[in-house]
């Protein structure tokens, strides 16, 4: 290659560098027009942008401002309707006040000419009564001449006919307030029990020492007594009931006083026939597991108990107590529905009589907790009951009306008393209980005997089931206020020697008949 071929291939190669060097100038530069462009267009759209977003901030705050101006006025016009009403009432009660100012001014000038118009009239009194004294006087000296008698004797005279008319007509009044009160307490009595019986329903079942088990064959008898008795012999031994296989057909009867170890041992029975595996170890399981089912329903029994009576605050051992209840009887009478009775009674003649209903309440439902005990409790179910509420927390009031429902502890306040009324009339209503016949024919016999022992009485008739004892006495022995005390002596002892469920009426009749014969 030549000098000249090399200055030449130089030169082309600067040429073409500055040639690339301008094109990439140019093409930057045009880049950077393209990139102004961009960013002025940009810049542009956010201006746009930005004054949309100021346009729409004005507007918001303009129907927000529009708004708050409209509530404020809404405010303002409801504060100025306020405003007038009450001006509005504040003018009638100034009226009202000046009104009554006026009257009242008006009555003091009335009371002022009152005053001095009786003032008048006392002067003109003090001189009649000074006038009719001289009158009296000298009439009196002129009786004492008629009649031959000071005014000393005459007045002795006159104060002992006084004193027994008086007597008399002492005697006649005692006897009309005495049977009024009488009439009014008893009305306002039996509208106060009535309201609260009318207001209170309770369910009852009969009471039973046996429960029966049907079978579905006599077949299954077999199976209950076992090989040698040992199924029925393991049976009775774990329950402590007596089951009678061979006298009921297609059936078992359970025998025993214990209701609840009879409840028990029913549904093991019942479990027993219907699973149809019959021997000592499954009825050893049986029952332990009926066992346990008892004790779980008791225990919510007493707490839905509790809770149907809104009572609360009672101790969790008295609440299982009172789902024992559940399978007690009395008379007939389950004990827990007639305890529960007894509280809805109480808790309505509290009202009425304006004690303490709730207190009521509680006392009533826990009356009878005494039964839920067994046989190793010595003492009657009122004092054992007295003796668990106290143990368990109950108040002193709670505690007295529980013991003294029976009379077996001192009544130290009215709860006691409303407790025996209640406890009685759950108990004394028709139906409510059962009594044997030949207790019942020994008590209407001895109320006809204790009529019979007052002197006077010739007939004695106990009449509707015992409520009732008709007396027929001898007109010439007795009057009649004698038989009004007759009637009292003989219902007083009937309290004394007779316990009764209710009460007893006791009429006393007195006839006279006059006869003669046309002949």
């Amino acid at each position: 290659m030549t000098y000249i071929q090399i200055i030449i291939s130089v030169s082309v190669g600067i040429l073409m560098f500055f040639i690339g060097f301008l094109v990439r100038d140019l093409m930057r530069r045009a880049n950077i027009r393209k990139a102004k462009s961009i960013a002025d267009k940009i810049i542009e759209e956010s201006k746009q942008e930005a004054e949309n977003h100021k346009k729409n901030a004005v507007e918001e705050m303009q129907k927000k401002w529009a708004q708050k101006k409209q509530e404020f006025e809404w405010e303002t016009k409801n504060r100025r309707r306020e405003l007038s009403q009450l001006e509005k009432r504040l003018n009638e009660r100034e009226i009202n006040i000046e009104r009554k100012n006026n009257l009242l001014m008006r009555k003091e000038k009335d009371i002022i000419q009152r005053e001095r118009g009786l003032i008048q009239k006392e002067k003109s009194v003090k001189l009649k009564d000074a006038r009719y004294t001289n009158l009296l006087r000298d009439e009196n000296i002129k009786l004492e001449r008629i009649a031959g008698m000071t005014s000393e004797q005459a007045k002795r005279q006159l104060m002992d006919n006084l004193k027994d008319q008086a007597k008399y007509d002492a005697a006649m009044m005692i006897r009309e307030i005495k049977q009024k009160a009488s009439e009014e307490g008893d009305k306002k009595a039996k509208e106060i029990i009535t309201l609260a019986i009318q207001r209170s329903a309770m369910e009852h079942v009969s009471e039973s020492t046996v429960s029966v088990v049907a079978l579905p064959n006599d077949e299954m008898k077999g199976r209950i007594i076992g090989r040698e008795g040992r199924n029925i012999r393991a049976f009775e031994n774990l329950t402590g009931v007596e089951a009678i296989v061979d006298d009921t057909p297609g059936a078992v009867t359970l025998s025993g006083f214990d209701p609840i170890r009879r409840e028990i041992a029913k549904r093991s029975l019942e479990k027993l026939v219907a699973d149809g595996r019959i021997h000592p170890a499954r009825i050893e399981e049986v029952i332990k597991k009926t066992q346990k089912e008892i004790e779980e329903n008791i225990k919510s029994t007493g707490e839905e108990t509790v809770m149907d009576m809104t009572i609360t605050g009672i101790h969790p051992e008295l609440v299982r107590f009172l789902g024992r209840l559940k399978f007690r009887t009395s008379y007939g009478q389950n004990v827990l529905l007639h305890s529960k009775e007894v509280a809805t009674i109480a808790a309505l003649m509290a009202g009425e009589l304006r004690l303490d209903a709730e207190d009521a309440k509680r006392a009533g439902l826990l009356h009878d907790i005494g039964k839920a005990m067994d046989q190793h409790y010595e003492g009657t179910h009122a004092k054992i009951g007295a003796e668990l509420a106290e143990k368990y927390g109950e108040s002193h009031i709670i505690v007295n009306a529980i013991g003294a429902h029976h009379e077996e502890m001192d009544v130290e306040t009215p709860l006691a008393v409303l407790i025996q009324a209640a406890d009685t009339i759950s108990g004394a209503r028709p139906g409510a209980r059962r009594e044997t016949l030949e207790a019942y024919i020994k008590r209407l016999e001895r109320l006809e005997e204790i009529a019979l022992s007052f002197d006077g009485v010739s007939k004695s008739y106990a009449m509707q089931a015992g409520r009732e004892i008709r007396i027929v006495v001898e007109p010439e022995r007795l009057d009649d206020y004698r038989c009004k005390e007759l009637a009292e002596n003989i219902a007083k002892k009937i309290e004394s020697e007779l316990k009764y469920p209710g009460q007893i009426k006791v009429t006393v009749i007195r006839e006279t008949r006059s006869v003669e014969f046309a002949k």
